[in-house]
């Protein structure tokens, strides 16, 4: 797991260290830094994916994040001198660290050169940021399509979801039928009709009746149909509400398919996992965005860690809610709200850190940290 990380000279962040615990939610006013955050984590990995890591730099374009050039990912105060740094201080105590920087004159390149670094070299088999344990879900992820395409490569072989969530209907069609590896996951009310059971009835901890199960808190009684054409690498997901007919996902709405990636990769991660998800509350009713924070609460308890980014305090409550009912230790949830002021002349980011007692109270609210409901209320009141 990651304890903690210190960005150097990296977009808003000219020195700025956070810390990680099983459970890290990242929040603030848009364009405050919280996804550069997540990016920093998304080139290392990219770049290892690459082959480039640990012997040439940084790709600053990829499958997973596409930064643009040295101009957009190094600080803007920077002088040419100084590097673009990223410290990983892993939980067994092991610090990694990577300078790097731009040996172009043209300030358009893509590639930043390694000019040093610390690193031990198990961490690149041992660590879920750069091993197969990784789910990354990002903002914009593929939404309701008639057909999505399989892929043998990235599915079977390295086990992902793929870069937009694309490859979900393949991987859960894949792996419907295996045993989920943290049974605090398991929905309490789960139904099964799998043959391989005989009591209808019974808790099935296969995946798909999970998925289901927990599906079921978005949108109650949904049935998930997947079918597959290998001949053409095409599959699509059909949705049926009890005994009802089948639809297709065009025209069940956004929530089912925003939603599934994020519960598919929780209920198929084992622990020492890693799952970056950003905006877990896209096109979610109120209710379910509480229940998404609470399966994720859940996932952080099962040795899996998670980071998200949200902007919901439906999210942040249904976290809050999971340490009340003692689901989820309250050390390990942190906090970080990030708020952009203005200094002698210059925007810069600063990181309030709240804390979360075993009550699931929070002990500092920041102007801006998920208070916008409680402004509102007053002004009406």
């Amino acid at each position: 797991m990651i304890d903690s990380l210190t960005l150097t000279n990296f977009k808003p962040f000219q020195n700025q260290s956070l810390t990680f615990r099983p459970l890290t939610l990242l929040s603030g006013l848009n364009s405050t830094g919280k996804s550069s955050v997540l990016q920093a984590f998304l080139l290392l990995r990219q770049s290892y994916q690459k082959g480039l890591l640990s012997e040439k730099g940084l790709v600053l374009n990829g499958d997973l994040i596409n930064i643009g050039t040295a101009k957009d990912a190094i600080f803007e105060g920077a002088s040419k001198q100084e590097p673009l740094v990223f410290e990983i201080l892993w939980k067994n105590g092991i610090k990694s660290i990577w300078k790097f920087k731009n040996e172009e004159e043209d300030v358009g390149s893509n590639f930043l050169y390694l000019t040093s670094k610390s690193v031990d070299d198990q961490v690149y088999q041992l660590s879920s940021l750069f091993n197969q344990n990784f789910h990354y879900i990002e903002a914009e992820r593929i939404g309701p399509r008639a057909f999505n395409q399989m892929s043998y490569d990235k599915v079977q072989l390295l086990g992902t979801l793929g870069a937009r969530c694309e490859y979900t209907l393949h991987f859960l069609a894949v792996n419907e039928n295996k045993i989920i590896a943290n049974q605090k996951l398991s929905h309490p009310n789960v139904k099964t009709s799998q043959p391989q059971y005989d009591d209808p009835e019974e808790k099935s901890p296969a995946l798909i009746d999970q998925v289901e199960a927990w599906m079921g808190e978005i949108s109650p009684s949904t049935r998930i149909r997947i079918k597959s054409n290998p001949s053409l690498d095409l599959i699509n997901l059909q949705c049926s509400y009890g005994d009802s007919n089948a639809y297709r996902a065009t025209n069940v709405g956004f929530g089912i398919t925003y939603t599934l990636p994020i519960i598919v990769a929780v209920l198929a991660s084992q622990a020492d996992t890693l799952i970056l998800v950003e905006n877990p509350e896209a096109h979610l009713h109120p209710r379910g965005q509480a229940k998404m924070g609470e399966l994720l609460a859940l996932a952080a308890s099962c040795g899996i860690q998670v980071v998200i980014e949200t902007h919901s305090d439906h999210v942040l409550n249904g976290i809050r809610l999971a340490v009340h009912d003692g689901k989820l230790e309250p050390k390990d949830v942190q906090l970080h709200y990030f708020q952009r002021q203005e200094k002698q002349g210059k925007a810069v980011t600063e990181v309030i850190s709240p804390h979360m007692d075993s009550d699931g109270r929070i002990d500092e609210w920041p102007d801006g940290f998920f208070d916008q409901a409680e402004k509102d209320l007053l002004e009406l009141l």
